[in-house]
């Protein structure tokens, strides 16, 4: 009866919604959208974060980094950062080596060289220089590339922080890199039509790959002579020939005159390269063991080698001091003698320190050496 009667008034049987039911109606729709919107954001993420980690990486675990990642409060603009930071990082870390610093300064070292007067220091001769080191690194970066990618066995053992034994970078990736850098190396090459810099890269490119890659009648590093045979020679042509002709007929279009300098840089650099390629072994023994190899520190054991290398590079500063005191400038004598005396007997002092049983020992002395091949760069500069 009540209910009829409220019919008859015109009445609801219902009660009308007070202002404040309403207002929380209202919010909570608002609040189911913008929850919407937020994970409609989240999957479009989610789904770039998968497919960028699944290139670099060769894996879709990304998904449980993404999930802690927006656990907590996010900020997309921070993720896409850091992942992009990440990502150049593991590049950078597969492609460049401690080498490539020596590489530049012993380039920009063997160029300063083919100057006559200041008049020389134009930007044509910058230009220059910047057209030879750029295709030069890039295919620094394939020989580092290819190296690694055969070496996956080995670098478990020697290496295990590299991106493609720790999983920071996937095998196919390595292969895109290592493929585009050598064209890229081969392409801005053909661009500068400079001679000089287009038989450095083919030569560069033979001999590395032929020393790195496993195929039949290669893979010269297995033997310590066809080591020495393709990697000294590139290394002395690449970093301080080529350049030297480079700026000398490309850039100056001067005619080819070796200097007293560019002498003393091939003679010394020789002893350098030959030492770096004996000595990069010895840290390395016990991956190169397992995997086959045939060099000098596993036949002749890594105490004799070391000591070899030592003499070796002493003989070259033997040789340096002797070149700088036959020269006819008091100033360039009185330095290059002065100089490579203080070098030698810190590297004699240095050799004597080492803990051969030590790996990390071995692996210090042997940056060492790259830090007296920079300061060698330097020197040349001053030997007339």
């Amino acid at each position: 009866m009540a209910s009829t009667s409220r019919l008859l008034l015109g009445t609801s049987p219902f009660p009308h919604p007070t202002p404040s039911s309403l207002s929380i109606t209202t919010g909570s729709v608002a609040t189911a959208r913008a929850l919407w919107h937020k994970n409609r954001k989240l999957q479009s993420l989610q789904h770039n974060w998968n497919h960028s980690y699944k290139f670099i990486h060769g894996r879709s675990t990304a998904r449980n980094l993404f999930i802690k990642a927006t656990s907590e409060p996010y900020d997309t603009q921070s993720i896409w950062i850091k992942s992009m930071k990440d990502i150049m990082h593991t590049v950078q870390n597969f492609t460049v080596s401690y080498y490539l610093i020596t590489v530049l300064m012993s380039i920009c070292s063997a160029s300063l060289l083919a100057v006559e007067n200041l008049s020389d220091l134009s930007p044509k001769f910058f230009i220059g220089l910047f057209k030879f080191i750029i295709p030069i690194i890039f295919m620094h970066w394939y020989t580092v590339g290819i190296n690694q990618l055969v070496d996956v066995e080995i670098d478990k053992i020697n290496k295990p922080y590299r991106p493609l034994v720790s999983g920071k970078i996937s095998y196919k990736t390595g292969v895109i890199i290592s493929i585009s850098c050598l064209f890229m190396g081969f392409g801005l090459g053909w661009i500068t039509k400079s001679k000089p810099l287009l038989w450095c890269l083919v030569m560069y490119f033979v001999a590395m790959t032929g020393y790195s890659i496993n195929l039949p009648l290669l893979r010269w590093k297995k033997f310590t002579i066809p080591t020495l045979l393709s990697t000294v020679p590139p290394m002395l042509i690449a970093n301080n020939i080529a350049p030297f002709l480079h700026m000398k007929i490309y850039v100056l279009e001067k005619t080819t005159i070796f200097p007293r300098s560019i002498v003393f840089t091939i003679v010394v650099m020789s002893f350098y390269y030959l030492v770096i390629m004996l000595f990069k072994d010895i840290p390395d023994i016990e991956g190169d063991t397992a995997a086959g190899l045939q060099n000098l520190s596993i036949r002749l054991g890594p105490k004799r080698v070391f000591w070899l290398c030592v003499l070796l590079l002493e003989m070259g500063y033997g040789i340096a001091i002797i070149m700088g005191a036959t020269s006819s400038f008091l100033w360039s004598k009185i330095v290059t003698v002065i100089a490579h005396g203080i070098m030698a007997l810190i590297f004699w002092y240095r050799a004597n320190s080492v803990d051969l049983k030590s790996k990390d020992a071995s692996q210090s002395f042997y940056m060492f050496i790259f830090k007296l091949l920079c300061v060698e760069n330097i020197l040349i500069l001053l030997v007339r």
